[in-house]
């Protein structure tokens, strides 16, 4: 009788915190706390449904976020330069504290972060305000 109580008790833990689980990220996910960056169809959605947009409203407002975001893609690419100096500047201050052996590590630990930064691709730019 003893363990079937425990039994019971253990099945009972395991799929509240699985339930728990899928209901945390269901709701991340149908809240859009978890999407990476801007989403135009999501954002056209939620103009169309909160201003009673129509279908051409909506077709401009579309052209619009097309226009903004091929606008700041290029705004990116021009001051990307001046960001990877910033950082290169930055890097070097900080290497100046550093004892030789920290810079090995450091400059180890820098290598994996510009290489994980590469394979995800630029950051997204920010959201409107």
């Amino acid at each position: 009788m003893t363990r079937r109580v425990y039994f019971y008790f253990f099945v009972t833990f395991i799929l509240g915190a699985v339930l728990g689980g899928v209901g945390v990220y269901y709701y991340g996910w149908a809240t859009g706390h978890w999407h990476r960056g801007f989403n135009r169809d999501r954002a056209i959605a939620r103009l169309k449904n909160t201003l009673g947009l129509d279908d051409h409203q909506v077709q401009e407002i579309g052209q619009i976020f097309d226009d903004g975001s091929q606008k700041m893609r290029e705004l990116q690419r021009q001051a990307e330069p001046q960001f990877q100096a910033l950082r290169e500047e930055t890097r070097n201050r900080i290497r100046a504290v550093l004892n030789s052996e920290q810079v090995k590590k450091f400059d180890a630990l820098m290598k994996e972060i510009d290489e994980r930064h590469r394979r995800r691709g630029p950051p997204p730019p920010p959201p409107p305000r």
